[in-house]
């Protein structure tokens, strides 16, 4: 049988807490390990439980949720843990932030309990929760940052040609099945060349990867947010 995915839900309010408590218990293979107050509650925590996925709110008194995925995500007694960012606006300010710290993605508070079950099993997978939509308000949080708009060609070293290409429409937000349609090449030939540019750029995820091609000047910030 398999084990049962589990998850930490760090936020400050309790009543929020107990609700998505709730929802994840009563859900099939998904079981809540604990609760955190505060950021640094949350850090403790996930040492200590070693939860699969912890859902993360960023606005908590003291240390906040971004700090808090930064501790969790760069400490290798939590590198298995995925944090999945919940939030109020879906252009919350620090969501760039969060995602740069090692989130795996993010949500709305106010998603439906089916979208954020099926966001919890995502992340859970390894996967990056970041649709179109979502990485095009990522795009847009980009380009208005200082230094976003970096001149073309400064794309990662030692990539082949196939993988920039394929990290271009990582960036776009294709998914494998669409990157698949757009280079007509198999689905396990994409999971390579995934699984090879989180090797070769030291990514955790597709995030990351996301965040990679733009910080590199691969793809054009700018270009993409005004398309």
């Amino acid at each position: 049988m398999t084990e049962p995915i589990r998850v930490l839900v760090a936020d400050d309010q309790s009543l929020l807490r107990g609700s998505f408590r709730v929802l994840v218990d009563t859900a099939p293979g998904l079981t809540a390990v604990g609760e955190a107050g505060s950021g640094a509650e949350a850090v403790e925590s996930a040492r200590r439980l070693r939860p699969d996925v912890v859902l993360m709110d960023i606005r908590m008194p003291g240390m906040d949720g971004i700090e808090a995925t930064r501790r969790i995500a760069g400490s290798p007694g939590t590198a298995g843990t995925r944090v999945l960012i919940l939030t109020t606006f879906d252009l919350d300010e620090y969501v760039y932030g969060a995602l740069r710290a090692g989130a795996a993605g993010f949500l709305l508070k106010d998603t439906s309990p089916g979208v954020l079950l099926a966001g919890i099993r995502t992340v859970a997978a390894g996967d990056a929760l970041l649709a179109p939509s979502v990485t095009r308000r990522l795009i847009a949080e980009f380009a208005r940052l200082p230094g976003a708009h970096r001149p073309r060609g400064s794309a990662p070293e030692g990539l082949t040609e196939r993988e920039r290409e394929v990290l271009v429409l990582v960036a776009r937000g294709l998914s494998n099945a669409g990157i698949c349609e757009y280079l007509r090449l198999s689905n396990g030939t994409v999971k390579t060349y995934i699984g090879r540019l989180l090797n070769k750029l030291g990514a955790r995820d597709r995030a990351q990867l996301v965040i990679s091609a733009y910080e590199s000047g691969l793809v054009s910030a700018a270009r993409e947010a005004g398309g």
